[in-house]
């Protein structure tokens, strides 16, 4: 049984090293036959096609080529500033005047003032987080039933 298998391998063993043998060489880029990427091609000269939705410049009016780039991806992206809609108006109209422009700075002031809410909710807010296995919720038995 081994005489076989020796028989078997020594031939397949010398038919694969003949392999590596090869002058030419061999590898997954060796024999590409593709256009070769370093070769520097003449390019055709850019042509801008005629735009018939243009319109001309009107005196006056700011260069659309003035504005940064900033502004310009912004307008591209969400397509510029849009009029509030009558909806929108009435829902700003029903909410007030708008507020003062440094309202934020003074609203953390030491002058503002606060509502104290009591220490039952102090304890709330300051309690340490847990998993909540402590927690139990019970209703009086002397509720009166739902009619």
């Amino acid at each position: 049984m081994s005489k076989r298998i020796w028989v078997a391998a020594v031939p397949l063993a010398l038919l694969t090293l003949a392999g590596c043998a090869a002058k030419t060489p061999k590898g997954v880029f060796a024999g590409r036959s593709g256009p070769d990427e370093f070769v520097v091609g003449r390019a055709q000269p850019l042509v801008v096609p005629p735009d018939f939705a243009l319109v001309p410049p009107r005196p006056g009016e700011p260069r659309p080529q003035e504005a940064d780039s900033s502004t310009q991806a912004l307008n591209a992206l969400f397509g510029g500033q849009v009029q509030p809609s009558a909806g929108e108006q009435a829902m700003l109209q029903a909410a007030g005047p708008p507020a003062a422009p440094g309202i934020r700075s003074e609203a953390g002031s030491p002058g503002t003032t606060t509502v104290n809410k009591g220490s039952a909710t102090r304890d709330i807010l300051n309690a340490p987080p847990s998993a909540g296995t402590d927690a139990k919720a019970s209703t009086p038995s002397s509720a009166p039933a739902p009619q």
